[in-house]
């Protein structure tokens, strides 16, 4: 995921501004990383906890309730939502300070979630470090584009 996060974005950016001599701004950036840490990471997420609910709730949450598969599954309809309105942006730029404000709260929830449940192992610091990060690029994002 720390690919989806930070390395699609960076060779997006570097090579959009190569091929088209666009300034590196960080609006540039911004498109790139809404497009794979938003709309790629989220998708393959939301794909993942549809298809195989255990993954996520055991990995993640820690729970091992085959009862809780219809929630999670839910989440993962949310994921794809939130992953196709990040993707599309990448061709419908209008979309993106309104994905970054929504995904970004979403991220910045998770990431504050995942803190105050105390991380247990690598999956949860992953979780909680990348969902803040991410919520604090989409919120400069936001503010500099408004």
């Amino acid at each position: 995921m720390s690919i989806l996060t930070f390395g699609i974005p960076i060779i997006g950016f570097v090579i959009e501004h190569s091929v088209s001599d666009k300034a590196l701004a960080f609006e540039l950036f911004g498109k790139w990383f809404i497009f794979s840490a938003v709309g790629l990471r989220l998708l393959l997420a939301g794909f993942k906890q549809v298809r195989q609910p255990a993954f996520t709730l055991k990995q993640i949450f820690h729970i091992d309730s085959p009862e809780s598969f219809p929630i999670l599954r839910e989440l993962g309809f949310a994921n794809i939502c939130f992953g196709l309105v990040g993707a599309i942006s990448l061709f419908m730029p209008e979309w993106r300070v309104v994905i970054a404000f929504a995904s970004g709260l979403y991220y910045g929830m998770a990431g504050v979630q995942h803190g105050l449940k105390k991380p247990s192992g690598i999956n949860d610091n992953f979780a909680l470090w990348t969902d803040l990060i991410i919520f604090a690029l989409l919120l400069i994002y936001f503010i500099s584009m408004v």
